[in-house]
């Protein structure tokens, strides 16, 4: 499910008309997300890394988009005009804190028109330098273009805070873009080894398996499927109009990648399997965070996956 950006989608429509043998060879270059054998590469130390937190209500709605393409890997804080800016150099360690940024146009003003793009206008992603402490967030606008995202507490380290937008107006109207600063929380930083790769992950009781062989740079299918107890999974609630939201971080430099499922939202309970469209645009280790709601409650698990 790798979600992709409108341009990205254009692209991808017109190298996608061709032969049949030529699709037949990319997929047997990727692999067969119907392949009986698990993806190699995913583990997400579950005990340690996942978390869940209260979800937001249920809601419904068509297939999801193919937006936010890796084409752009959102590690800078300006890209076509737009400038993200923020006097939040460094937050406070083991407790909540406030992140406020504002998102400047080619004019150098601030913008205040987003387009909603999976039911918000913005999306916020925390993650720290050694890819933990993952953090979603929809933080809250003022009418002056301020965002405002509430954190949750933070460890000590090096984190990076991604912005995810649409504007709704100006030249970069209809762009999807991802943008991004460094803040600093003080204190002894421990960094965590990533975890190894497999096959599958835990969270809160469920276990995700993720079947597929994605290659760097390549349109690739992929498949996760939900369980517990043994038994599939068939409740899962439409969360920001998908049955998953799947976000994916780069080893290393932290290169972001969003994610999104194939599978369209077709009532208010899917499961078990959903398929995703997976094109990490570089190889090594990513950290994924597959964010999965039942019961009203969110449940993330984290995973590393290794792409060749």
């Amino acid at each position: 499910m790798f979600a992709s950006s409108r341009f990205t989608m254009r692209r991808r429509g017109i190298a996608m008309v061709g032969t049949a043998a030529a699709l037949a060879l990319t997929l047997a270059a990727c692999g067969s997300s119907s392949d009986s054998s698990s993806m190699p590469g995913m583990d997400h130390g579950a005990k340690t890394s996942a978390s869940s937190s209260p979800g937001a209500s249920p809601s419904t709605g068509d297939m999801p988009g193919m937006d936010h393409m890796a084409a752009a890997d959102g590690l800078s804080d300006s890209k076509d005009g737009y400038r993200l800016t923020s006097h939040d150099a460094a937050l406070a360690s083991g407790k909540r804190a406030a992140y406020r940024f504002t998102v400047n146009g080619p004019d150098a003003k601030p913008v205040t028109a987003f387009a909603v793009d999976q039911t918000k206008r913005m999306h916020v992603y925390a993650i720290r330098s050694d890819l933990t402490g993952f953090q979603h967030i929809h933080p809250v606008m003022a009418a002056d273009g301020t965002w405002t995202a509430d954190l949750a507490s933070l460890a000590p380290g090096s984190w990076r805070m991604f912005a995810s937008f649409t504007p709704d107006t100006g030249t970069g109207k209809g762009k999807d873009l991802v943008l991004s600063r460094t803040v600093t929380v003080p204190g002894t930083t421990t960094k965590t080894p990533l975890p190894a790769a497999a096959g599958s992950a835990e969270v809160d009781g469920y276990t995700v398996t993720v079947k597929g062989e994605p290659m760097a740079g390549m349109a690739c299918p992929l498949t996760v499927t939900v369980s517990k107890d043994g038994e599939p999974v068939t409740d899962l609630q439409p969360y920001l109009d998908t049955y998953a939201h799947l976000t994916a971080f780069h080893e290393g430099d932290a290169a972001f990648a969003h994610l999104h499922p194939t599978t369209a939202v077709n009532g208010e309970l899917g499961g078990p399997a959903l398929s995703f469209h997976a094109e990490l645009p570089t190889s090594g280790d990513w950290r994924l965070f597959l964010q999965f709601q039942t019961g009203g409650r969110l449940h993330t698990a984290a995973l590393t996956l290794s792409v060749g």
